[in-house]
């Protein structure tokens, strides 16, 4: 009740702060960073374009290819060779990263390369974890020391500049790619993805009516390739992992799968319409478990506006900054019952067999009240068809003996990685 008075009922009331800006300072004046009116007419435009249905049709396409072209014949390739071990959280970053780069600026940087052996470190996907953490560490570190640590360039600050200047680069590249200079950014064009629709910003930069501005475009950038790429790998690495180490689950979803997506005329892949996906029940039943046990934000934080008085009886003095944890929220006794500890797809389908849906406030991994994720639909698609695609072709075993467990940071990542064995699913 607490975050639903904080996030819906008296959302006029609490705002970012003075202090989020300072930490979250990578993000710039992008819509994560912003509050009130500039916030309002940020996420009204970003709106618009997420609802277009062109966008939506090369979104999907973008997946759909990335699938086929990529992630699965990587997969298969590794799986003939026998037993490997692969970090299937590393190659899911991967993944997304190019997923969300695609959508964004409409080309493919490969960071999940389509020459199977070759698995170079990236400056620039590396430096969004790097940005993660020192963004994590401003929280707990008094500002007086960080502050001196980025004046002298020593520590996490300097490792923080370095990633920062790497990931600028690249966006830098980026924008010339949209203003047409494809010489200078020698990055190459996907060549298949279907180009008559809009990649995002290229659709923003129509409705801005201009491109110029680079800076605003950069950190626009920024603030969706971190929403688009870091909390769908790592929603997916969870899902993975939960499902691997629930035999029942698994069966559970390749039966649904195949009940619901075969058809004789097309490979699975190709048709994995919307409507399909739809009928994947106990599928978004895992996917919401996995997202209310293993948050891809695991916490926030909101500062206080005037004086309050939270529904718990706490007072709230202006200035206040309040942080709720939404990974121990998805595990209370009180909100989820007994069970709440346990992983049940069952726990989101009803009695007759639809789609149960939690209060934002409950369910609160995309948010809640106005600030509500804007992406959320499009997580689910990108999840479900990665899910889907995988699970069908792939049994995935953990490596016996790994340790998974949370790494703390801005971004519930796995500490050690996902190290897992892949190989080919009979069915």
């Amino acid at each position: 009740m607490n975050v639903n008075h904080i996030t819906s009922k008296n959302f006029s009331n609490y705002g970012k702060g003075s202090d989020f800006h300072q930490i979250f300072e990578a993000l710039g004046v992008g819509i994560f960073n912003l509050d009130f009116n500039e916030w309002k007419q940020e996420r009204t435009a970003l709106h618009s374009l997420l609802r277009m249905k062109s966008f939506e049709i090369f979104f999907q396409q973008s997946i759909q290819k990335k699938l086929e072209n990529c992630l699965i014949p990587f997969l298969d390739h590794h799986a003939s060779k026998g037993v490997q071990i692969l970090d299937l959280q590393d190659i899911l970053e991967r993944f997304t990263f190019d997923v969300t780069s695609i959508s964004l600026f409409g080309f493919d940087p490969n960071c999940l390369p389509y020459k199977f052996d070759e698995f170079s470190e990236i400056d620039y996907l590396k430096a969004i974890s790097v940005l993660e953490d020192t963004q994590f560490k401003r929280h707990y570190i008094p500002k007086c020391i960080w502050k001196i640590q980025k004046w002298l360039q020593i520590g996490q600050e300097k490792k923080n500049k370095v990633a920062q200047e790497n990931l600028h680069q690249f966006l830098s590249k980026c924008i010339l790619y949209l203003k047409g200079d494809e010489e200078k950014t020698r990055l190459r064009s996907s060549e298949d993805v279907d180009e008559s629709h809009s990649c995002l910003l290229k659709a923003l930069k129509i409705k801005e009516g201009s491109i110029e501005n680079e800076k605003y475009i950069r950190d626009t950038a920024v603030n969706l390739l971190g929403a688009g790429n870091g909390t769908i790998s790592s929603g997916l690495s969870w899902f993975f992992w939960l499902v691997s180490t629930h035999p029942i689950v698994e069966a559970k979803i390749i039966q649904e799968i195949k009940d619901n997506c075969l058809t004789q005329e097309h490979n699975l892949i190709s048709n994995l319409s919307l409507e399909k996906l739809d009928k994947l029940v106990y599928l978004h039943g895992a996917i919401c478990e996995t997202l209310r046990l293993y948050p891809p934000v695991p916490f926030q934080h909101k500062c206080a506006i005037r004086s309050d008085i939270l529904p718990s009886g706490e007072h709230v003095t202006p200035n206040t900054k309040l942080i709720f944890s939404l990974y121990a929220m998805g595990r209370l006794k009180r909100i989820w019952g007994k069970d709440s500890l346990e992983f049940k797809p069952e726990r989101w389908i009803s009695d007759r067999g639809q789609i149960k849906h939690e209060p934002s406030y409950k369910f609160i991994a995309f948010n809640a009240g106005p600030r509500s994720c804007l992406g959320k639909d499009i997580s689910f698609i990108q999840m479900k068809m990665v899910a889907v695609a995988m699970l069908w072709n792939f049994r995935i075993q953990i490596v016996e003996g790994h340790s998974v467990i949370p790494r703390i940071s801005i971004l519930l990542r796995m500490k050690h990685g996902l190290k897992v064995k892949v190989s080919k699913r009979c069915i």
